[in-house]
């Protein structure tokens, strides 16, 4: 439990904050300890405003963005480097917060530092909103006495990662238009287009081709037993969500999702480029090889290379070198295993991970620009091939009835 506390420290200076403890006398033993005489001692009960948002169910609470954590690094960078206390910087932070949610854990976070706990380990509490990386990169500050570069490279690689989400979604913004618009153009097609020609060839009577039969028992069961076919559909999507959440449907999912004709080489590419500019981040703030590459792979969110990130710590800790490691992966380049090569000789691993990191942002880019123009011959394929199907489908029958009826004439 949390305790508010008031006393004197053993020059009589009046000193208060907030401790964590069992009961509290464990919090006023604690504070003798510390050389803290109790005056007061109480039980902080959090408003309930804050606990409803801290314990609300995922469906109903909003999530903290990323752009709200690179505002938070960009001011915890600014005031850190000024000197003001960190436990002054964070309630100024968590009081001035224009996200709610953000200020609740920031809050949170500031209480645990008034009770004496590290802030790395105070984040580890919202898991949610901060990432492994996140809170390693704050624990290797915390250790050099340099939290304020922590925030720094914190902020700078958030950045990158929310440039490459926004390049990603404006380049898939126009195939996903085009998918849903074509899906629509099927349902209205289904449910309203071929019921009226069916029943108009129906009084005639006349024989139908094959591919009109087709179209039309396809329409007869969309209309018949739409509730099935959503409710399979409901019911693989929570399957295959329940599938993925394991390690080895995770594993599976990630491996196939990177061999995916055209995106899957543009997502290997970005994941790699977060994992070299990550590694990098972690060795230059003074991490060892092994752990940082254990936090890279945490901080990795494909679970295919991130297996390989964890045999190549693998290797290492059995006396292997980084680059034998890395060859052994086969997931890097003839030319950035050379990167890596000239880093290890020169011992400047860090800089040439940042090189191989800008020379995945550049493909990353040039696969950005070319993913519009590489789908977009696909989607027009595709939509002539559903509009030849429905064209012939329809007017097909209509041809065979003119032409009998000019027969008969």
């Amino acid at each position: 439990m949390l305790f508010r506390y008031r006393g004197k420290d053993t020059s009589g200076t009046v000193q208060q904050g907030a401790i964590e403890a069992a009961s509290a006398d464990s919090a006023a033993g604690e504070l003798m300890r510390r050389g803290i005489t109790p005056l007061q001692v109480t039980e902080k009960v959090a408003s309930t405003s804050s606990l409803d948002k801290l314990n609300a169910l995922p469906i109903f609470r909003r999530k903290v963005t990323l752009d709200e954590l690179i505002v938070f690094c960009r001011q915890m960078y600014a005031l850190t480097k000024a000197g003001i206390p960190l436990i002054r910087t964070m309630r100024g932070l968590a009081d001035t917060s224009r996200s709610p949610e953000l200020g609740v854990v920031l809050t949170d976070i500031t209480d645990r530092l008034e009770g004496g706990v590290p802030m790395a380990a105070a984040m580890q509490a919202h898991p949610k909103v901060f990432s492994e990386l996140f809170i390693a990169m704050i624990h290797v500050g915390e250790n050099t006495g340099q939290l304020d570069d922590a925030f720094k490279r914190l902020s700078s690689i958030l950045e990158l990662e929310r440039d490459t989400k926004r390049r990603l979604s404006q380049a898939m913004r126009y195939p996903t238009f085009v998918m849903i618009a074509l899906l629509a153009a099927l349902m209205v097609v289904n449910f309203l287009v071929i019921p009226k020609f069916s029943a108009v060839f129906a009084k005639l009577g006349a024989d139908l081709p094959f591919l009109t039969q087709v179209l039309v028992a396809t329409s007869n069961f969309l209309i018949g037993y739409w509730y099935v076919l959503l409710f399979a559909v409901a019911a693989g999507a929570v399957m295959l969500r329940q599938w993925k959440n394991t390690e080895a449907g995770r594993e599976t999912w990630d491996r196939y999702k990177l061999r995916m004709p055209i995106i899957g080489p543009l997502l290997e590419l970005i994941t790699m480029s977060r994992f070299a500019r990550n590694f990098a981040s972690m060795l230059a703030a003074g991490m060892p090889v092994t752990r940082a590459l254990t936090v890279v792979a945490d901080a990795t969110d494909n679970a295919w290379i991130s297996k390989h990130i964890r045999e190549m710590r693998q290797g290492i800790e059995r006396g292997d070198s980084l680059l034998r490691t890395a060859r052994g992966s086969m997931m890097f380049t003839p030319l950035i295993l050379q990167m890596i090569a000239v880093g290890e000789e020169t011992g400047a691993v860090d800089e040439m991970l940042v090189n191989v990191a800008d020379f995945y942002d550049e493909d990353v880019d040039y696969g950005l620009k070319r993913l519009a123009e590489s789908i977009e011959p696909i989607l027009i394929v595709a939509m002539g091939v559903l509009v030849l199907i429905l064209a012939l489908g329809v007017f097909l029958p209509i041809w065979d009835l003119g032409a009998a009826a000019m027969g008969r004439g």
